[in-house]
């Protein structure tokens, strides 16, 4: 029996807390799009590539 996924829900959390870093201000609105953008695009070219196969 095939498995068929409808919906995928992604959630990412960054921060620099995990690597020892120091506390920086949090990123503007501008660069907090640019990165889950990014993070869109790389999972829809991973669907995508699944989906070739």
């Amino acid at each position: 029996m095939p498995v068929v996924i409808d919906q995928v829900v992604i959630s990412v959390e960054v921060s620099n807390q995990a690597a020892g870093g120091a506390k920086q201000a949090p990123p503007a609105i501008e660069e907090k799009q640019i990165i889950v953008a990014e993070c869109v695009e790389r999972v829809l070219e991973i669907i995508e590539d699944e989906r070739e196969r």
